[in-house]
């Protein structure tokens, strides 16, 4: 069963953060954390996720400890911009290319083939990688004070729905991260719309925030959803 802890019990390394100006000591703290191999719990535009430097082994068998993830199941990243996703990726086909203009930033997670050397418990094996660029101000400062990739997997167990609000967040897991960067309720509801560009044609992998029907229609006619 799911164990929860009012608002006034979260653990001591919490730091309130304004939503839309967030302190800039505040994230570089926490991006500090994150170059010393540590977990943050941070807000999305929906829910509040895991933070972990994607690019260090052991940080990212960090979170899937603790969200219990199956080993199997690859974690998507956040990147600061589109230059971004060069390093990470093999190619970025021109239906990927047509998806992050349109739908970046949030929204859309994009799964690219991934470039050889990046961490295979990242990716799971599958020779895959989603990436999308964060909405949420705080988000956003994030990765870009810590200058590079991030995990961006959502702060649950795996299995369990995901987190809101702090008070919402399983027990052992706030108390295994390093700190939580607290925004206040967030809005909830779906997550981004996952789209896989690494076939012949591009394949809704789920749909979020975005519907299905809206991802190939851009794709089917670019030109009328770009003007």
């Amino acid at each position: 069963m799911k164990s929860k802890r009012p608002d006034s019990q979260i653990i001591s390394n919490r730091f309130a953060v304004d939503p839309h100006r967030p302190d800039p000591a505040v994230i570089e703290s926490a991006a500090g954390i994150l170059r010393r191999g540590g977990v943050v719990v941070f807000p999305t535009r929906c829910l509040y996720g895991l933070a972990a430097d994607a690019l260090n082994a052991a940080a990212v068998a960090r979170v899937f400890a603790l969200k219990r993830r199956p080993v199997d199941n690859p974690l998507l990243v956040l990147v600061q911009d589109r230059a971004g996703v060069a390093p990470l990726v093999r190619r970025v086909t021109s239906a990927a290319d047509l998806l992050m203009r349109h739908f970046w930033p949030g929204l859309v997670t994009v799964v690219f083939a991934a470039r050889e050397g990046l961490p295979p418990n990242l990716t799971a094996g599958t020779g895959k990688i989603g990436i999308r660029v964060p909405s949420h101000p705080v988000a956003a400062a994030l990765v870009q004070a810590f200058g590079g990739p991030l995990t961006g997997t959502s702060a649950n167990i795996s299995g369990q729905p995901g987190c809101a609000r702090l008070a919402q967040l399983d027990l052992e897991l706030a108390a295994g991260v390093d700190a939580l960067l607290d925004a206040g309720p967030l809005c909830g509801g779906p997550g981004s719309t996952v789209v896989d560009t690494t076939g012949e044609a591009p394949r809704v992998l789920r749909a979020g925030s975005v519907s299905a029907r809206a991802v190939l229609r851009l794709l089917v006619n670019p030109q009328r959803q770009l003007d």
